[in-house]
Formats: C-alpha cells, sequence, structure tokens
C-alpha cells in the first residue's frame, strides 16, 4: 500500500482527535533501518516517541485502529486532562 507520510499522519489525527483536543503536536517519520514509522507526541516539555509498525500503519490507512498506538495516546493525553 503506498501513502505519504502526511495522509499517514492525518489519518492518526483523524482517528485520534484527542491529540489536537489536547494541543499536542504530532510528527512521524519512516524508519528505514527498522521498518517502523518512528512516531512523536509533543506538549510543552511532555514528549513521547513511540514506533508503529508498517503493518499497523497499512490497517490504520484502511481505518483499523492500532490498538498499542491508541494505548500510548491515551496515556500521553491523560496527562493533560483536566481533573
Amino acid at each position: 500500500m503506498g501513502y505519504t507520510n502526511v495522509a499517514l499522519k492525518d489519518r492518526i489525527m483523524e482517528m485520534h482527535p484527542e491529540i489536537e483536543e489536547h494541543g499536542i503536536s504530532l510528527s512521524l517519520d519512516f524508519n528505514r533501518q527498522l521498518k517502523t514509522y518512528d512516531i512523536k507526541l509533543e506538549k510543552n516539555s511532555h514528549r513521547l516517541v513511540t514506533h508503529l509498525e508498517k503493518k499497523d500503519a497499512d490497517e490504520c490507512m484502511d481505518g483499523i485502529k492500532c490498538i498499542s498506538l491508541a494505548v500510548r495516546i491515551s496515556e500521553f493525553t491523560r496527562n493533560f486532562k483536566e481533573k
């Protein structure tokens, strides 16, 4: 399946609206050595770097939510929810 990093980023943002809701920036790059996407979430001094397997990225583009990425995003955004 062929798609751009921008298209994958847009899909992740679409599937995880909490990223934008909390003002978190997301960037990603394809890691040729590991054949994964390196995903970086940042807000203020908080930063999370994680990897998304190519197979999971392909499924994401097909509209299937990647559970491992969803868990990491949820854990990160939990830092910014009002108590």
